[in-house]
């Protein structure tokens, strides 16, 4: 064990653990305080005990009797002091104490140690092999005959950062003692250290209020609450090193030695108008969120400063209850209510579930540019690009082209499993090619060459070439499209999922993750690691819980809506929903319907406390806002 600033040491013995920490770190300065449950006297029993207390005395540390581990914020020596590590070895209840009364006594631990650690500390929990019931315990004990210590911390908000061999070798003065209450000791010969640390806050729901220009009307509308932590994220900026926009990077960087590649940077609207779902490659209707305006007002213009920035402007409310957007004096009322059939009435505007509307208009703008331009800027502005790009032109088999891309977030409402993403990043990539060249090949071989060592695979499906890998399976599309002079020139584009293909580039065990607020994720991509990189969780098996929920609905049942409304009141923690049964009344208009819930974070600590809390939670906005009867 290294020492660090302030070490608390618990539940001590016969002191031996905390005079070994007082050895190891006589020449630092670290601080111990080292305490025991038992009073002075039955403390000074145990064999050499009073020697080890001496020694921590000496090396300026301070011994404590009579402190209980689970009161820690009562002790009146520890009142206002904080410290970076907090150490538990060996705990146990005393006696013939079951597993119930050992995780009762981690639990409470857990929940009092935190009130004397500093932010940024560690706790120490040293365990028998077996007891912890992680997977690092070999053999592993069936779950319920286990302390589930990462489970048990898990109610202070802790999670569990890393699990080692306990090195008792190193504390030539360590004696375990206190086995059931007696001078005996515990057998620590594959015993493990578990180490935690605090766990990020759930990020609150907000309602994302939005002011975008849709095709000339300035439209004003609120973020679904279920994606409000999806928006303004800005994963893709210049000096982003979030893998997915290392992946990105990686992509671009490959497809440039064959291809220019013109990547267009500005932000878009999430907004999209309804009549261009037409373009969006592969999507349907029942994929889209709807949105209803809360004002339209028509314009022709945007001012310049709004032009210079952003064609979005938006302003965050930390409610859960749908509001209003204000400026000034002005006051927007919603158009149509929360609980609209959206899917049945349709609506104006989407957001938008593909890039591609805004890269065929981007497409089409550059054509109207270059068709006002004189030929002579063209030319001279074609010397311009420099040799690299000819070059990599001509040696394309003949084909000679230029990739245009776009980049950013989309959304899809989509059922709720494992690699079921509401939103994700897409780069799409399209570009006109001589016919000849058999341009549909090239994309494919240079995806390929780039992708296939990650266990890509491209299959040919109806609409397109896929690309797909397990487990989480489509992560992209090749598609083709006739232009005006088909027999000369075809236009492909390459559709791919950012998200899913850093999942798979980086070995990220949960796509939920690229989405944490915890800065522990990003350190990891600081030094920008190529791809095949091995990301290292920093929450070590976290337990899962299963929760049913059951109610009756009316005729108009809508699934879509009951995912939108779990996504929410699980603050995204509800890795997988099943359908287990439904009923149709005979008499009633009525359809009983029961959902299984799986919760599971790999991004916070997720208690069976605060994942009942969500789902009573859930209860609560099903019987407000879909007038369900919970059964």
């Amino acid at each position: 064990m290294s020492p660090s600033r302030s070490v608390l040491l618990v539940g001590e013995g016969n002191f031996s653990f905390s005079s070994s920490v007082c050895r190891l770190g006589s020449e630092s300065e670290s601080s111990v305080t080292a305490t025991c449950l038992q009073h002075q006297e039955e403390a000074l029993r145990q064999e050499g005990a009073a020697a080890n207390i001496q020694t921590i005395k000496d090396s300026g540390g301070t011994v404590l009797f009579e402190v209980d581990c689970t009161k820690l914020g009562e002790c009146a020596f520890l009142k206002g002091r904080v410290f970076d590590r907090v150490v538990f070895n060996f705990p146990h209840c005393g006696r013939k104490s079951g597993v119930k009364k050992n995780r009762e006594l981690l639990k409470n631990f857990f929940l009092s140690c935190v009130e004397v650690l500093a932010e940024d500390g560690e706790v120490h929990v040293s365990l028998c092999n077996g007891q912890g019931g992680t997977p690092a315990d070999q053999p592993k004990r069936e779950w319920h005959n286990s302390w589930q210590v990462s489970a048990m911390a898990a109610e202070a908000h802790l999670i569990l950062g890393a699990v080692r061999p306990f090195e008792s070798d190193n504390l030539p003065s360590y004696k375990s003692t206190g086995y059931r209450s007696q001078d005996k000791g515990f057998h620590v010969e594959k015993a493990l250290l578990h180490v935690f640390s605090r766990s990020t806050s759930y990020t609150p729901v907000q309602i994302v209020q939005m002011e975008e220009l849709v095709e000339g009307e300035k439209v004003y509308y609120n973020i679904p609450a279920e994606l409000s932590d999806y928006v303004f994220r800005r994963f893709l900026c210049s000096d982003s090193i979030h893998p997915v926009k290392l992946v990105q990077d990686f992509l671009l960087e490959g497809f440039a030695e064959r291809w220019p590649v013109s990547m267009k940077e500005e932000p878009f609207p999430f907004l999209i108008s309804a009549k261009r779902l037409h373009t969006c490659h592969g999507v349907d209707n029942l994929q889209c969120y709807w949105i209803h305006p809360l004002q339209k007002e028509l314009t022709f213009h945007v001012q310049e400063k709004d032009a210079a920035c952003s064609n979005t402007k938006a302003t965050l409310s930390p409610s859960k209850s749908d509001k209003v957007w204000s400026k000034g004096t002005e006051c927007l009322q919603p158009i149509c209510c929360h609980d609209v059939n959206l899917e049945v009435e349709g609506g104006l505007y989407m957001l938008r579930p593909s890039l591609r509307p805004q890269l065929e208009e981007l497409l089409i703008n550059k054509e109207d540019i270059d068709a006002a331009q004189p030929q002579e800027e063209i030319d001279k502005g074609s010397d311009v690009e420099g040799s690299k790009k000819e070059e990599a032109c001509q040696g394309c088999n003949g084909a000679s082209s230029l990739l245009f891309g776009i980049s950013g977030v989309v959304f899809r409402s989509v059922p709720i499993s494992l690699w079921a993403l509401p939103a994700f990043h897409e780069l799409l990539l399209t570009g006109v090619f001589p016919l000849e060249s058999e341009p549909v090949k090239l994309i494919l071989h240079e995806l390929e060459t780039l992708l296939s060592p990650y266990g890509v695979s491209i299959v040919t499906e109806e609409g397109g070439l896929h690309l797909v890998a397990q487990p989480m399976g489509l992560i992209g599309k090749v598609f083709s499209s006739d232009t005006a002079d088909s027999n000369k020139h075809v236009t492909v584009s390459a559709s791919l999922n950012l998200d899913l293909l850093a999942v798979l580039l980086f070995s990220v065990p949960d796509w939920r993750l690229l989405w944490s607020h915890d800065p522990r994720f990003l350190k990891q991509f600081s030094l920008r690691p190529p791809p095949g990189t091995s990301f290292q969780p920093f929450s070590l098996h976290p337990e899962s819980f299963s929760f049913d929920i059951s109610f009756w609905t009316g005729p108009a049942w809508e699934e879509k809506r009951f995912y939108a409304i779990v996504r929410e009141a699980s603050r995204g923690t509800v890795e997988q929903v099943k359908l287990i049964d439904t009923f149709s009344h005979p008499d009633l208009s009525q359809t009983s319907y029961c959902y299984r819930l799986i919760y599971h974070s790999h991004t916070h600590a997720l208690s069976h406390t605060q994942a009942l809390r969500f789902h009573k939670q859930l209860e609560v906005l099903l019987s407000s806002r879909l007038q369900v009867t919970i059964r």
